[in-house]
């Protein structure tokens, strides 16, 4: 065992071993357990379906709460909520043109999260994801 593992006894367990010098690194390296969390309230918005439809449909096209209720087959008070929680997240941005409001992704950050999170889902199925 390198110098620098320090073993301690742990009810239940022979032994840990902790490698202090990944532990300082990391500890170094993480950030702020203010900013871990606004990321995970960030990820819980996207763990709602209905959400993440109007976020692809945004990925493709600027659109308006009339064009995302019929794309997604629901009421436009049910998308102008879901627009509302996304809009808090700043995931997306509004335009106003006249009377009708174009929505569309507030940056290409909002785009890469996207693109990433569906290669990370697509990855093992061998390349069908029923797109």
């Amino acid at each position: 065992m390198a110098e620098a593992d320090e073993k301690l006894e742990v009810e239940g367990c022979g032994f840990l071993c902790v490698h202090e010098k990944v532990v300082e690194k990391v500890q170094h390296e993480l950030p702020q357990e203010e900013t871990l969390l606004r990321l995970a309230d960030l990820f819980k918005v996207f763990g709602d379906g209905t959400r993440v439809r109007i976020l692809f449909v945004l990925l493709t096209a600027e659109v308006c709460v009339c064009d995302l209720a019929k794309l997604l087959g629901m009421t436009q008070s049910a998308v102008s909520h879901q627009l509302r929680v996304l809009k808090q997240a700043r995931l997306i941005k509004a335009r106003r043109d006249g009377k009708t409001v174009f929505y569309s992704l507030a940056d290409d950050h909002v785009a890469t999260l996207l693109r990433q999170g569906m290669e990370h889902v697509c990855e093992g199925s061998g390349g069908e994801c029923g797109e």
